[in-house]
C-alpha cells in the first residue's frame, strides 16, 4: 500500500505539491456504508404548507429523497478528487419536526469497494436539503440549511466512525 502522502502529509497532492487523484488499487474490496445527516429550518408557515401538502411545486419530501439519491449517484462529477464507486444502496429519509419546524434529512450509502461512501451521504443530504429549499424558496427566503454532517462510517482501512 501507497504510504506515501506527498507534500505535507495530505493525500490529494504529490510531493511536488500537484492534484491527484489517490490510487486506491491496493486497497482491498470491503463492505462500506457511510451515514450522514442535514436539517433545513423553516418558519411556521412554510412548515405547515410542507406538512399538509401544499407547496405549490409538489410534494417536497418525496421530491427531496429523489434528490438525495440522484445527488449520491453523481458525487464524482460534483467532488473533483472524488473516486466513482458503484452503489450498492441508497437510502434517503426525511421527517417533519414539529418542535423545531425542521425537516430532517438522513441519508445511508452503501458500497463493496476500495474506497468509502461518506461524500455520496454527505451529497444525498445536501442535495435534498437544497431541494427543500428550491421547492419552498417562492413562499420563504430565509430558509437555513444546516447540521450537514457525516454520522457513521463502516468499513475501510481507518475503521468505523461515529459522531458524538
Amino acid at each position: 500500500m501507497n504510504t506515501n502522502f506527498g507534500s505535507e502529509g495530505l493525500t490529494h497532492f504529490d510531493d511536488e505539491g500537484n492534484a491527484r487523484m489517490v490510487n486506491v488499487s491496493d486497497k482491498d474490496i470491503t463492505r462500506r456504508s457511510a451515514t450522514a445527516g442535514a436539517r433545513v429550518l423553516v418558519n411556521e408557515d412554510t412548515f405547515n404548507l410542507i406538512k399538509e401538502g401544499r407547496i405549490k411545486k409538489g410534494d417536497v419530501l418525496t421530491v427531496a429523497q429523489i434528490a438525495g439519491i440522484m445527488g449520491a449517484k453523481r458525487t464524482p462529477d460534483l467532488i473533483p478528487m472524488c473516486h466513482p464507486v458503484v452503489i450498492d444502496g441508497s437510502d434517503v429519509h426525511l421527517s417533519l419536526n414539529e418542535d423545531d419546524k425542521a425537516v430532517e434529512i438522513e441519508a445511508t450509502i452503501t458500497c463493496t469497494g476500495r474506497t468509502g461512501v461518506e461524500m455520496e451521504a454527505i451529497t444525498a443530504c445536501t442535495i435534498a436539503a437544497m431541494t427543500v429549499y428550491d421547492m419552498c424558496k417562492a413562499v420563504q427566503r430565509d430558509i437555513v440549511l444546516t447540521d450537514i454532517h457525516l454520522l457513521k462510517k463502516t468499513g475501510g482501512i481507518h475503521g468505523d466512525y461515529r459522531s458524538a
